[in-house]
């Protein structure tokens, strides 16, 4: 079983902080306002607005910062700057005896998809894949994307619809929704935070990757059996893709309807969740309905 931790109340802190890439203080500046506004204190960590080399700060630092947030009991719920990379290099130094006895919220995506897999497989406690602090700044609380986090925090279920696909292979799935990033869950293959699939709703999401590598990402997940016994999978954005000289000669999305071919349960293209502004909050671990038709797609949590 899956714990879901205390959804929040006013009053309730949420913690910021950067366990990966940095993130200067001004763009966490909406973040920081929207979530007050809200009814949230905000406890700033000390990798915000820091720097060191590529990341936001030491991976001793950046342990120790996000190690104090999940420890101090009058943090409701963490919410991760920004992506980027870092967290593989300090996911097996932190310490989640506390955190097992008092659960809270993780937030964040891209490059915190690691910690969500390790926290559904390693500590079975759900967590949220959803907007980071930059997507604060485009619009604010009148963000949709935004705002399904704000629901999310509260208890409310999400209920989302996409339009439907060319690609789409139609169906109805019940399961565990689980992935993110397609890098980071293929990254995870082989150790303790690897996804175990079986029976479970897939997400996958992406930036910047050259088509070839995508393709190679993709049979790393066929050949370690994640795609195999699937409920359902959900393709989100592959944003800003790169091809190759000469050209791979296929879309991302022939790419990924070619990987799972054989396969037959459900499967919905350019799902709202990216690395772009459209990006849904999903309880990662969490039991959804993904429903995909001719005339919509639906993905409704239970």
């Amino acid at each position: 079983m899956i714990k879901i931790p205390p959804y929040l109340k006013k009053g309730d802190t949420i913690g910021l902080v950067c366990p990966s890439g940095t993130l200067p203080a001004k763009k966490a500046a909406t973040c920081i306002s929207t979530l007050e506004a809200w009814g949230y204190k905000v406890k700033i960590g000390k990798t915000l607005g820091t720097q060191h080399h590529y990341f936001s700060a030491t991976d001793e630092a950046r342990a120790a910062d996000l190690q104090e947030m999940l420890d101090d009991k009058n943090v409701q719920a963490v919410l991760c700057g920004r992506g980027g990379y870092g967290m593989s290099r300090i996911i097996d130094v932190l310490d989640f005896k506390n955190f097992k006895k008092h659960p809270k919220w993780v937030i964040g995506f891209s490059d915190i998809t690691l910690l969500h897999n390790h926290c559904t497989q390693v500590l079975k406690t759900a967590s949220l894949h959803a907007p980071m602090a930059g997507a604060f700044n485009n619009g604010g609380s009148n963000n949709e994307w935004v705002l399904s986090l704000k629901h999310a925090l509260q208890g409310k279920k999400a209920n989302y619809k996409a339009a439907t696909h060319a690609l789409n292979r139609l169906g109805k799935a019940t399961g565990k929704l689980v992935g993110g990033n397609l890098t980071l869950v293929a990254h995870a293959v082989g150790t303790v935070s690897e996804l175990q699939t079986k029976n479970a709703i897939l997400f996958l999401e992406d930036i910047g990757e050259y088509k070839y590598n995508i393709d190679r990402m993709m049979i790393q997940l066929k050949r370690a059996g994640m795609l195999t016994n699937l409920a359902g999978l959900i393709v989100g954005g592959f944003t800003q893709t790169k091809d190759s000289d000469p050209a791979f000669g296929a879309t991302v999305y022939e790419i990924i309807q070619s990987a799972v071919a054989e396969y037959s349960y459900p499967v919905c293209y350019d799902f709202p969740v990216s690395h772009d502004k459209e990006n849904y909050a999903i309880k990662h671990g969490a039991h959804y309905t993904l429903q995909v038709s001719a005339k919509k797609v639906s993905v409704q949590e239970l």
